[in-house]
Formats: structure tokens, sequence, C-alpha cells
């Protein structure tokens, strides 16, 4: 199993372009499955959630076509087998994206419940409820969600309240929505930028979508929906997460192919820690202070404070001037890194779902233990500003949402290598 190697205290200087986000890039895959004609997508990850999503639909028919700049070219023409094993999913929650997709074209589908980061539940309730409600006979057994809609008539429009904000439960149910008949509103959705890539892409491809990033969605149901191009957004929590990695060393980095449209809260806070930012159309360039300020947070669904970029926040804390509150709001158990920080250390306190940091003077390097993907990025910022050597282990769930993370930084300056 992999791990880092992280030679600390070298500020960060110099440029990056940020990769295609993984969290919108696997909706767009599965929305592949709701069109015989080919889906070809460009500025795509090179992540592991992404091969394995890319595997999960061949195993279902769909012809994957890799044309390296190009981009990817998905068709599902020949799709023929709606299942999504356990085997394949475990490691990544985001598989149960398919259920809509296939629901709506193939009129059937047995998805196993999903894996991922131990971080909370994520009950697919949402998902469930909304599919019930436009004609979908499921039932949950062995691990697997087996789906079917009712008759010969397919799916049909209706009107979805979730009980919660959820993104995966948005964008499944809208995937699903474009190809029931009548009209679908789902309220109480989520707003956040990937689930309008998400739309964009569907529009492109003919559905009728009004809406994305409000919390009422409406979709009128069409017949088929037919190929298209489709670019996938930048990565707003890679593009925050280097972003705090620069402010922690003290350096000074731009980043292009990303935007700060979709991160006012991030850079709201790094301006509050004493950061100078700099926004282009398609960069940004921060410039750290001598020594960061604290600052507290609070998730929440956007357009608040990611939840997603709590971890990294709390590593900067770690090293700032004063003392910060860090409330978690969404995953109940997102706070199992402050347990490795404190391995290098840091002054935090845990008190249910807040922490308390204390800035300290310096880190120490030391070995530390990655426990999900977020928390795996909080130990690299940590790790930077370390004296001596920090070793990462289980840095697997770096690989699922960072790509190439190492060849980044050490773009920057950074001196980090992976240990086979």
């Amino acid at each position: 199993m992999d791990k880092l190697l992280i030679q600390g205290g070298t500020p960060l200087s110099g440029e990056i372009a940020i990769s295609g986000a993984k969290n919108a890039a696997l909706p767009i895959l599965c929305a592949s499955l709701l069109s015989s004609d080919p889906l070809r997508l460009t500025n795509v990850p090179r992540l592991k959630d992404i091969s394995t999503m890319l595997r999960l639909l061949k195993q279902m028919g769909v012809k994957v076509a890799d044309g390296g700049l190009d981009g990817l070219v998905l068709n599902s023409k020949g799709l023929d087998n709606p299942l999504a094993p356990y085997d394949m999913v475990k490691t990544m929650r985001a598989a149960i994206l398919v259920l809509g997709p296939l629901l709506a074209r193939h009129g059937e589908a047995r998805v196993s419940l999903p894996g991922g980061c131990a971080i909370g539940a994520r009950p697919v309730e949402q998902h469930i409820k909304g599919l019930q409600a436009m004609g979908a006979e499921i039932h949950v057994e062995h691990g697997y969600i087996h789906a079917r809609a009712r008759g010969k008539r397919g799916l049909e429009g209706a009107r979805i309240v979730t009980d919660m904000v959820t993104v995966t439960g948005t964008e499944n149910l809208m995937m699903a929505a474009v190809l029931a008949k009548g009209e679908s509103i789902i309220e109480n959705a989520a707003r956040e930028p990937e689930v309008i890539d998400l739309a964009n892409c569907l529009v492109s491809m003919g559905a009728q979508i009004a809406g994305a990033g409000t919390d009422t969605i409406r979709i009128q149901g069409v017949k088929r929906l037919h190929g298209a191009t489709h670019a996938i957004m930048a990565d707003r929590i890679e593009t925050g997460t280097y972003l705090c990695a620069a402010a922690a060393t003290g350096g000074k980095i731009r980043l292009t192919n990303t935007s700060a449209a979709y991160l006012d809260a991030v850079v709201d806070k790094l301006f509050d820690a004493g950061c100078e930012l700099v926004t282009e159309r398609d960069a940004i360039t921060l410039q750290a202070p001598a020594r960061l300020k604290a600052v507290s947070i609070r998730t929440a669904p956007y357009p608040a404070f990611p939840t997603d970029m709590q971890a990294q926040f709390m590593a900067i804390n770690c090293v700032a001037e004063g003392s910060a509150v860090i409330r978690e709001t969404i995953f109940e158990n997102r706070f199992m890194h402050a347990v490795e920080l404190i391995r290098l250390g840091a002054n935090i306190r845990i008190d249910a779902s807040n922490a308390m940091v204390t800035g300290v003077d310096h880190l120490d390097g030391a070995t530390v233990m990655a426990t999900d993907l977020r928390a795996s990025a909080s130990l690299v910022i940590a790790g930077l500003v370390a004296q001596g050597e920090t070793v990462i282990e289980r840095i697997y769930h770096l690989d699922r949402g960072y790509e190439a993370i190492e060849e980044k930084l050490g773009q920057l300056g950074a001196r980090v290598s992976r240990l086979s």
C-alpha cells in the first residue's frame, strides 16, 4: 500500500493547473446511460473514483474510448447489464448515481448499497423515496437495491420534496426525471455547482431543466436524449485545498483552469486569515501573510462553507495565531483527522460536532494515517508545514480525489515523494 513522504518547511511557490471536478464528473459519466448516442467529455480528472466508475459502466455494456486530450467518449447503445455489483462499488458511494439513469432508460436496475469514506451515515432513502414517487417499485435485500419501473409506462413525473438537502439525491432524481413522462419538480434540491454542471450537460443532450442552482428544479420529461460534448467544471475543492496549502506554508501560488466563482465562502475565510487573493476569470493568485490568523468556520450546504474544506481549514488553524471553533453540521463522524493532527503536535479539543483549535508555533513530522479523502488532504497540508519528515499512510483515499498530487506539489517546490 502506497505512502506519501513529505519533508516539511518549504513555502509553496509557483503555478499549477487545477483538474476537472471529481464530484461533477461522476454523475455526468452516469448521464451517458440516458442516451444511445455518444457523449464526449473533456477535462475529466484521472482519479481512482473515475476509473472505478468507468469499469462499472463498461461491465453494464457501455463502450468507453479514451482520446487523451480530446476527452472520453462514452456510448451506451449496447447497454445490456443494469447491475452495479458490490465488489465494484464498495469503495465509492457515487455508484448510487447509476440508479436513476438505469431506471429511466432501461426500466430496471440492481445496485449495491454504496461504500466510500467512513465519515458518517449518508442514507439513500431520499433517492428511493423520490424514485418511488415517480412510479418505481423498489425493495432492498441482501445489500442490493432492486428497482423496476411499473409496467410499460416507465417513470412518470412527480413532485418530490426531499427531507434533507442531498447532492447525489438531487442528481439521481434529476437524471431519472429527464426521461419520465410529464413534469417533475424537485423541492429542497441541492444548489451545489456540480448539480448545475450536470444540468448543463443534460440540457446539451436535449433535456428540459429549469432552476438548477436553486432549491426548486423543474424538469419536463422528453422521449429521448441525444449525444453531446461537455467540458467538466474545475474542481473547487482541489482549488481550495491548494490555496490552504499555500496559506499554511507562507507561500505564493497561482492556480489556473479554475475560478473563484464557486468559492466565495472559502475565499472569504482565507481573507479573514490574512491572505491576499487576486481573482481572474480562470485563475486565482494567493499570497500568504507571515503568520495566519485563526478563523472559525461552520459547515453547511452550498453556498455556505463546504464540509469538504473543513479538514483543510483545521490544518491551517493548527499553525495560525489564536484559537478558532470548527463546527461540522453535515457529517457526524468527520473529525477523525483531528487525532492524526494531534500526533503532529496540534492543539485540538473535540466536543461532539465542535472542534476547538489553538494555533501552535510549529508542528513536528511523524507517521500518520489517512482516514478519508479530505482528511488525507489535511494531513498533507500539515506535513508541508511540519518540521522534519512526515509519512502519510493509506493514501489510496487521496488518490480518489486528487490527481497527481505529489507531482503538482513538486511543481510548487514541495519535497514530496510516493513510497510503494
